[in-house]
Order: structure tokens, then sequence, then C-alpha cells
């Protein structure tokens, strides 16, 4: 199979993307970011879909992790959630807010992560009573407080008894770290019928102490993320990943055909974790 793509001028503005179904709305905003990001002028897209839904990074993760990392190279993106979308109506709006990029993205050194700073997070529950949302914050922090000793900070956000704009039924939870390299660590869950929140909170629990006892500066998810971005900046840089997954390694090797004269090195294995070095190109528009 050959796909043949032929760009043309990046053009900034307002937009309106309707999925049509409960689709990533978080698979759009990667897909769309970096031509934004050097475009003419300032953005302004609205995106109606899935917030929440499987193989997907949670919009929540979007906004509380992933933007604020790439903030590190100097992207500036704001993400507003009107309404959530969980499978299978979706019916989720956002709204993100893309500055276009005045000079190349800086390099990025975050190797190893540091000391925890604190660990904060947001359980979800929409069409659904409050304690769902209550019971999968309560399992994930019981977790972490007993493996890492650090009792997090997790918001609840539920309707139950007052006006609830979503389509749903859904429920999820994010948990993330705040460490002393700078950056953030998450990890998170996704209601389902039949599954308890008990069970929902505790898997986003354990998979934030797995990521956080690499010791890394980046969770698994966020080293696939980053590598677009990576390649565009000025200058070397050198990440560490809890777990060079295959995601990163397709993201690398497509990244190269974009940008064949960046420098990219991995320390590392699939499955564990690695040091990644990119020589970016100093893009610029």
């Amino acid at each position: 199979t050959e796909i043949y793509f032929e760009p043309r001028r990046r053009r900034g503005g307002s937009y309106s993307f309707n999925i049509g179904t409960a689709g990533s709305i978080s698979l759009v905003i990667q897909a769309i970011m970096p031509a934004l990001l050097f475009s003419d002028k300032h953005s302004r897209v609205e995106i109606i879909g899935g917030t929440d839904v499987s193989w997907s990074p949670p919009i929540d993760y979007m906004r509380h992790v992933f933007l604020y990392n790439l903030s590190l190279l100097g992207v500036n993106a704001k993400l507003k959630v009107y309404r959530r979308g969980h499978y299978p109506r979706g019916g989720g709006k956002v709204l993100i807010e893309i500055s276009p990029a005045a000079e190349p993205l800086k390099p990025v050194h975050a190797v190893l992560r540091g000391k925890i700073v604190r660990i904060r997070g947001i359980s979800h529950a929409v069409r659904l009573p409050r304690h769902v949302a209550q019971r999968q914050a309560s399992s994930a922090a019981e977790y972490i407080k007993k493996e890492i000793g650090i009792e997090p900070e997790i918001e609840i956000e539920a309707y139950e008894g007052r006006r609830d704009p979503h389509l749903g039924p859904g429920s999820g939870i994010l948990v993330y770290a705040e460490v002393e390299r700078g950056t953030r660590i998450g990890a998170d869950s996704l209601g389902a019928k039949g599954k308890p929140a008990e069970t929902v909170g505790r898997e986003a629990g354990e998979k934030l102490v797995e990521e956080l006892r690499s010791n890394m500066a980046f969770d698994r998810h966020m080293g696939d993320m980053l590598i677009p971005y990576l390649f565009l900046a000025s200058g070397e840089s050198i990440v560490g990943v809890s777990s060079l997954t295959m995601h990163t390694i397709t993201a690398i090797e497509v990244a190269k055909k974009f940008l064949p004269e960046a420098y990219v090195r991995i320390q590392g294995s699939t499955g564990e974790p690695a040091k990644i070095s990119v020589a970016g190109v100093g893009f610029s528009p």
C-alpha cells in the first residue's frame, strides 16, 4: 500500500469538526496540533465526538498531562471541555485554542523524574450516581497511598442532583504525578458496563505506580506523543520514557519520513525504560 501526501499552506483560524460518532477527540487533536502550531495565526477549534473512549488518551490526560508537558517545549495551547462523550453515544464537546509558535520549539532534557512533588487527579461520572466517581477516586487513592505513601488529591466531577448535559452514561479517572524534574506523569482507567468502580480506580492507581517505579520523566503514552515535537524542535532533546512502546518506535519511523535530517538515538529495549535522544531540525514557519 502506498500513501501519497502533498501538503499545502497551513492556515490557522476558527474550525468546527463533528466526528459524528464517539470517535476520539484526543486523536483529532494529536493530528491537527503540529500543523496549527506552525500556521499563520491563532486557531480555535471546536470538536464534537468522544472525550473518554477506549484506545485513546482521555481528554483529562490531554489537558492535564499532554499540553502541560508540551509547554516545556514552548507550545502554547489551551483546552476547554464543555461536555464529555462516551461510547456509544459520543456527544462530547471541546474547544482547543492554539497559538502559533513565534520561534522554533525548545529542546527538552528530562530523563529521570526526581522526587514526586504531589499526585493529583480527576474522577468523573456522568448520567450516573455521584458515588461511582467517589468510589473510583477512593480506590485509586488507597492503592497509591499504600504503595508509595502519598495521599493523592483527586477532584470529583459528578452531576447527580443537578443538570447533567451529557448523553452518557460513562465514567473514568485520571491520576497524575507532578515531579521534581518539572514534568507530569499520568495514568488512567475507563469505566464500563459491569465493571465495578473500585476496579476502575485501582487500575488507574496500579498504572501510575508502575510508571513511577521506572523513575523516568515521562510515561509510556507521553513518549510517543512527544516524538513529532522533538523532531521539530531546535537542538538536541534527551528524554526518559517509562517503557519503549511500539507506538513510540512507529512515531519515530514516521517522523523520519517527514524530517529525515533529524538524528535519533534510542537507548533501551522494547517494553523497558528507555532514553531517547533527538536532534531536531529547528522548524519554523
